[in-house]
This record gives structure tokens, C-alpha cells and sequence, in this order.
């Protein structure tokens, strides 16, 4: 796959694919379906082809490869843009639990199969989460737990009941199982078999809904329609993905009909595009755009200095003069619409005098200097040097000197993964979100080891076990909102903004719809 001819012969393919704004934008039914999807993505490299979590380019991996590739017991519904998805049947047709939430019984989605043949069923899913979690499974794979593992903290066993019933036991109440399946890939366990845990990636077998057919590191990943797909064959004949960290670069290729979609603009590019006829479609989803202070290192463990910190910051600023209204200022741990969000929570408007006044009564009258490790590109991470840069000059006028290590994102998430905060670092500017519920216990409990700030607050910690033992979601939603408060006063993060999830498509990319999510549906979206 490296060698030249094959390359060039990519590019020529890559360029006659692309659509640019002179594109039709017929929907005729003769029109409705085929075609060839070129998305310009902001990752360094391709994402990586198992069924690890965060596919190795964060979110932007898991949504164009992972949830492209392979289906999890549970799926997000990501066909609205009017409301956050609701979580539905995936290879699990339906779901029960025993009363407090400690064991959960699901059924088996019936007659699919994988892409390369073999059956979906309690065996394909048992066989799975041996390879996640089983240490005395002759297929156990670190590397996946170590990310994966993230959304299987407090499962204690599985078992096959019989050929299409599946079970799981958890370490009590785990509210939030069905929430966290939804992002836990299935593989074939024959392909696995065959190929070993190093060589399925080159190879992989899902049951989503397009199959990898061919990739050149580095330059492209190409995946056709899975005909057979249990869901429903995709409009689209073929995706091709580019990695593109240069959002200027991604925007040009755009223009001279290389790509036909492309992730997170130039927002100053923004009007031109829409005004040549581009596609610029944003939406609220579960994300924000911190600072993780690491409250080990002084003064970051003095909670005045973490609040003066967040009063510095002109967050609107920010979202009107350099992101164009590609984002939102965020004032608050829970995203707009999120679990948790409450729209009287606001407490950390520009007040610079105030912030000079917080730091003063913290011992730091003067300031003090600090370091920030930060991606250069990645999933969700918007336009992030000219966005560090104006943190910096507004933490300088109240007496924060900011000195900023950047990193390349893929190495970045290596280190968060592992609990590690870069190049040791004082802070870490990495973006978040709570895609799934136990994300908040991932990022604040005083036990988890991607808790990278390490708070320690025993009223997060009780709130997040009443989460997690709160089936009821309305209650559950109250739990969170009283957590999102008691960290608006702990102030573990400098809270920036929160993304719009801008993209752009060309004129002739139809049928897709913008979901308020970091995930996308592709099996309705065709090009012609």
C-alpha cells in the first residue's frame, strides 16, 4: 500500500471524486443514491481500524471509522438535528435489567452477520468482551483495554445464556451500561481468530455499515457500502478519508474540489463559503473546550487562583472576534442541552478586576508564571493556537504568564489515556465532552486514572455514585445538575467555549442530516 504508483493513482481518483459549489445539487430519485463522500479531517494521521474507543484520533476517529466500521450492543439515534440523539437498539434488539440496575439481560439482534460471514450472536459478544477485559483470554488485548476500558469500569462478568440472549453483571447499580455500549465496537471473532489481535486491523470485520477496503497511511482510508448491512445498505458507494490538521489547507482542498466535506473551517472563511454556495452546517452537541489544571502543582491547588483564573477570560470575545460564531461561550461543566445543564449557572462572566482581586487574596498579588500543553489539530479541538494565544494575552493583563507547549494530538490522547498530562505540564487544553454518562466519572473522581487534574472532592465523588446507582433518567439529570454545580465552585477547569461542531459540505453532498452530536449517520447521505 506504500508503494508510488499506488499513491499517485489515489490522488487521481481523490480529485476526479471531489464536488465543488458548481456541483448539481439535483435530488432527482436518479440522483438519490451513490457516489463518493472525500472528508477532509482535522486528524495529524488516519484513525486507527480496530474496535478500540477512541480509534486513536479521539472522537473525529470514532465517528468517521469506528461507528463506520462496527456496531455496538446499543446505537444513538442520529438522525434528528432539532434534539440530542436518544439511545436505541443496536446489535442488541432490546434490553432488561433486574430492578437495581446490577445485572442486565440483552437480547440478541437477529440474522446478521458480520462482513466477513460469520454470525452475529451471544457467542460473537462474549467472545468480545473476553478480548476487552479478559486477561486469560488467549485474545485479550491491552492495548483496547487500555482504552476501551474506560466504559467498562464496574462490569464484573458476562455470560451466554443461550444463542441470542447475552448478559452482564456489574459491580452494583451501573445506571448508564446501555449509554456506554452504544461506543463499545463489536468484532468478528473469526477474523480475530485468523488474523491475531495485530494483524485484524488491517483487516477488520464489523457489522456497520461500510467495510475498509484499502488504506495508505497517512494519506488516505478508503471504505465501500456494506450491501448486507443489517441497518440498511448506505446510499454512498464509497467514503475516502483525509487526514488534514491544516484547517486553511482543508478549506483550499474544498475549493479545488478534492474533498467534498470537510471538518471545522476557517472560521474567517465561513461567509465566503456560504456565499459561493457551500454547505456550513453547525449544531450544539455535548462538548467543551477546557483547561484541565492540574491542582497537584501550585498555585493551581489554591481554588481561588482556579476561579480568578476563570473570571480573566473573555470567553464572547473569543466566540465572536476569532470564531466567528463557530462556538459558544461556556460557563458551565454540562454542554447546553446535556445532562445536567442549568440555565441559572453562570457564574463566571469577564471580570478581570474581579479576577485581579481573587489572586491577590490567594497570596499571588503579582502572579505567577505556568505552563499548557495543547494539540496543535484533533477532534473537536476547533482552531487551537490563535485560541491559546488569545488565553494567554487575556490571563496576562491580571498577572498569569502563560507559556504554551504545543503537541500533536494522537500523542496527546496517549498521555491523557494513560493519566499523564504532556511534557509536564501545568495544565493540559484537551477537548471534552460527556458523549457518554460515565465520562463524568472518568474526568472527576478522585479514583479514576484519566482524572488528570486530580480533584478530589468527597460531594463529586458521593454525587457521581448516586448517579451511577440512579436509574430514573429525570432524577438522574437533577444528580448531575447538583454535580455541575459543586464543580462551578471547585473550578478544576478553566472553562472556555463550547463547539458548534462546524463542517462544510459541497452542493453536491445531499441527504445528511447535522445531529447534536459528536457522531454522524452517513447511511442517508449520497453524492451526485
Amino acid at each position: 500500500m506504500r508503494n508510488l504508483a499506488a499513491a499517485l493513482l489515489g490522488l487521481v481518483a481523490l480529485a476526479a471524486c471531489g464536488g465543488g459549489p458548481a456541483a448539481s445539487n439535483s435530488t432527482s430519485s436518479a440522483d438519490s443514491s451513490g457516489g463518493t463522500l472525500v472528508i477532509g479531517m482535522t486528524a495529524t494521521n488516519l484513525p486507527g481500524t480496530d474496535t478500540d474507543m477512541a480509534q486513536s484520533e479521539g472522537g473525529e476517529g470514532i465517528r468517521f471509522v469506528g461507528m463506520q466500521l462496527y456496531d455496538g450492543l446499543t446505537k444513538w439515534d442520529l438522525t434528528h438535528s432539532d434534539r440530542s440523539p436518544a439511545l436505541i437498539p443496536g446489535l442488541a434488539s432490546s434490553w432488561t435489567h433486574n430492578g437495581d440496575g446490577s445485572a442486565w439481560t440483552f437480547t440478541m439482534r437477529p440474522n446478521v452477520r458480520f462482513s466477513d460471514g460469520t454470525p452475529w450472536n451471544a457467542d460473537a459478544a462474549v467472545f468480545n468482551f473476553d478480548r476487552y477485559l479478559n486477561k486469560s483470554s488467549p485474545y485479550y488485548y491491552p492495548a483496547l483495554n487500555s482504552e476501551a476500558g474506560l466504559l467498562l469500569v464496574g462490569i464484573r462478568s458476562w455470560r451466554k445464556v443461550d444463542d441470542m440472549t447475552f448478559e452482564i453483571d456489574t459491580d452494583g447499580p451501573l445506571s448508564y451500561l446501555p449509554d456506554d455500549l452504544a461506543v463499545l465496537p463489536m468484532g468478528s471473532p473469526t477474523a480475530i481468530k485468523k488474523l491475531g489481535n495485530d494483524g485484524f486491523a488491517q483487516h477488520p470485520s464489523g457489522t456497520g455499515p461500510f467495510i475498509l477496503q484499502s488504506m495508505v497511511p497517512g494519506q488516505r482510508l478508503v471504505m465501500v457500502r456494506n450491501a448486507s448491512y443489517w441497518g440498511g445498505a448506505p446510499r454512498l458507494d464509497k467514503v475516502i478519508l483525509r487526514p488534514m490538521p491544516d484547517a486553511a489547507a482543508r478549506v483550499a482542498a474544498l475549493r479545488a474540489g478534492e474533498v467534498n466535506w470537510i471538518e471545522v473551517p476557517v472560521p474567517d472563511d465561513v461567509p465566503s463559503l456560504r456565499s459561493a454556495g457551500y454547505q456550513v452546517l453547525t449544531n450544539s452537541y455535548s462538548h467543551i473546550w477546557p483547561w484541565v489544571l492540574d491542582m497537584t502543582k501550585k498555585p493551581w491547588d489554591n481554588v481561588l487562583v482556579r476561579q480568578a483564573a476563570n473570571y480573566a477570560i473573555n470567553r464572547q470575545s473569543m466566540v465572536s472576534d476569532l470564531l466567528k460564531g463557530t462556538g459558544a461561550p461556556a460557563y458551565q461543566y454540562a454542554p447546553r442541552d446535556d445532562h445536567g445543564y442549568d440555565p441559572g449557572l453562570n457564574l463566571y462572566r469577564y471580570d478581570p478586576a474581579r479576577a485581579r482581586q481573587l489572586l491577590a487574596q490567594a497570596g499571588y498579588p503579582n502572579g505567577f508564571d505556568t505552563t499548557l500543553s495543547f494539540p496543535t489539530s484533533g477532534s473537536g479541538n476547533m482552531i487551537p493556537i490563535p485560541m491559546n494565544e488569545a488565553l494567554q494575552q487575556d490571563l496576562a493583563k491580571v498577572g498569569i504568564r502563560v507559556k504554551l507547549q504545543p503537541v500533536e494530538w494522537s500523542s496527546m490522547l496517549g498521555d491523557y489515556f494513560n493519566g499523564r498530562i504532556p511534557g509536564g505540564a501545568d495544565a493540559i487544553n484537551i477537548s471534552l465532552g460527556f458523549v457518554f454518562l460515565s465520562l463524568w466519572n472518568t474526568f472527576f473522581s478522585s479514583t479514576s486514572p484519566v482524572n488528570v487534574g486530580h480533584l478530589d472532592d468527597p460531594q463529586v465523588d458521593a454525587l457521581l455514585a448516586q448517579a451511577r446507582s440512579q436509574l430514573d433518567p429525570a432524577l438522574r439529570d437533577k444528580v448531575y445538575t447538583q454535580l455541575n454545580g459543586q464543580l462551578e465552585q471547585d473550578a478544576p477547569w478553566l472553562l472556555v467555549v463550547n463547539d458548534l461542531n462546524p463542517r462544510v459540505l459541497a452542493a453536491n453532498v445531499h441527504g445528511f442530516v447535522m445531529p447534536r452530536s459528536w457522531f454522524i449517520d452517513l447511511t442517508r447521505t449520497w453524492v451526485g
